[in-house]
């Protein structure tokens, strides 16, 4: 089977070294992919939002299954334009991932499927939304109703904050077209947590649970980023608490999108929220979220490719899907400057070393003649394997000791809560 990964980020690496195991993969490539997929993959130099330059190059390599992995080219309609051509795409339609790229959207889906959330309103100008934070309690969160790779979201302390946010996003238009719109929706406070759902438009498998970590630095003070580090499985969730989850949160929004003509076929993201209420939906997203991806595919032991095949022809309830026990720690190294303005261009070392201890992941990379040099503002995510949290964690450290490049941030702080809760 000749196989086509569209993206080129951490969660498409961890994507490709998954469906290398795969004795069904005969040819991989990945567009555009990293200096780290290009070890396991040919690398096509085709941006993932391009989705006509997609279409050609599965039909030139003579592709037989694409698997859509990023958010933007998923919102754009990627594969409807490949189904339409005649070639076979695992991910949701363009009318599916409206669950991640309108988040007003998914807020009414879960309305109408009584999937309990954070109460919400839309905002179109902004001097409704600037009315509409007059006397309010805080904190207070307000999102960017499209999509904006994890930094549209701002959990406002005070009104003051919360006005500059409104400024920044629909005057400014710091987002762009993501935050024309924007939800002003109340805040949750509990432990936030990932649950994963494979799904073929009926049927929902769920994963183990996993916790990423957004915040820019430890203690989770900072800017939000598109994660900074992530871990799984979480202790506190165990296999009936998950499958309680699904019946009651992931089936019935798919469900719900069935009747909608807006059937969800591939992997369903839920951000959840352990309250003094009971777990509530903050987000849905429509792919695999990144680093989850990172911590969650090595303890997946069923061949990917048969999970694919599974879905795209309706048969998910007829596959066992199996996880391997123990736990993943993953560590995200970034760019100086990450996420308002990363730096790219330099050399990266201590890649061999580190990949000797550690799964280490390509994010933002390329190379540059003999030299990988950072590319991006997550560059890498080190990913520790072991028996328990704490033997994973003290890997995947001690790997990312080995890699340096100027300017490096990254957090000390992934997965300590846990262990601290622990003892």
């Amino acid at each position: 089977m000749r196989v086509l990964i569209v993206g080129g980020g951490g969660r498409e690496h961890a994507l490709a070294w998954k469906v290398r195991q795969s004795p069904r993969c005969t040819a991989l490539f990945c567009a555009p992919g990293n200096a780290g997929t290009a070890a396991l993959a040919e690398n096509l130099p085709v941006a993932a939002t391009d989705l006509a330059g997609q279409v050609a190059a599965a039909r030139q390599h003579r592709i037989d299954r694409v698997i859509v992995a990023p958010d933007d080219p998923l919102g754009l309609g990627l594969v409807d334009e490949l189904t339409a051509a005649g070639i076979a795409a695992y991910g949701p339609t363009r009318a599916a991932a409206r669950i991640e790229s309108s988040k007003w959207w998914a807020k009414e889906l879960m309305r109408a499927a009584g999937v309990p959330t954070a109460a919400a309103a839309l905002y179109d100008a902004p001097e409704a939304a600037l009315r509409a934070l007059d006397g309010r309690r805080y904190p207070l969160v307000l999102k960017a109703d499209g999509l904006a790779q994890g930094k549209g979201v701002l959990v406002a302390a005070d009104a003051a904050a919360a006005r500059a946010w409104v400024e920044r996003l629909m005057v400014e238009r710091a987002l762009g077209a993501a935050g024309t719109q924007l939800l002003i929706e109340e805040y949750l406070a509990g432990r936030e947590f990932s649950l994963f759902g494979l799904c073929d438009g009926e049927t929902v498998v769920v994963t183990p649970a996993a916790c990423d970590y957004k915040r820019l630095a430890d203690g989770d003070a900072g800017p939000n980023t598109g994660g900074m580090g992530a871990y799984a499985p979480a202790p506190w969730i165990g296999p009936a608490e998950r499958e309680e989850l699904a019946e009651r949160i992931l089936r019935p929004v798919v469900a719900a999108m069935a009747r909608a003509g807006a059937p969800f076929r591939g992997v369903l993201y839920a951000g959840l929220i352990q309250t003094a209420d009971g777990v509530k939906v903050i987000e849905f997203n429509c792919r695999w979220g990144d680093p989850e991806a990172e911590v969650l595919l090595p303890l997946l032991a069923t061949d990917y490719l048969e999970i694919v095949e599974a879905t795209l022809g309706g048969r998910l309830a007829e596959l066992s899907i199996a996880w391997r026990p123990g736990a993943c720690v993953g560590v995200v190294l970034a760019s100086p400057g990450y996420p308002e303005r990363p730096q790219t261009g330099r050399p990266i070392s201590g890649l061999a070393e580190a990949g000797r201890q550690a799964l280490v992941f390509h994010a933002g990379t390329r190379r540059d003649g003999d030299q990988v040099v950072t590319a991006g503002g997550r560059v890498l995510v080190v990913v520790g394997q072991g028996p328990d949290l704490a033997t994973a964690r003290a890997r995947a450290y001690a790997a990312a000791d080995q890699i340096d490049f100027a300017g490096c941030q990254r957090r000390g702080d992934i997965a300590t809560r846990e262990l601290v809760e622990r003892r």
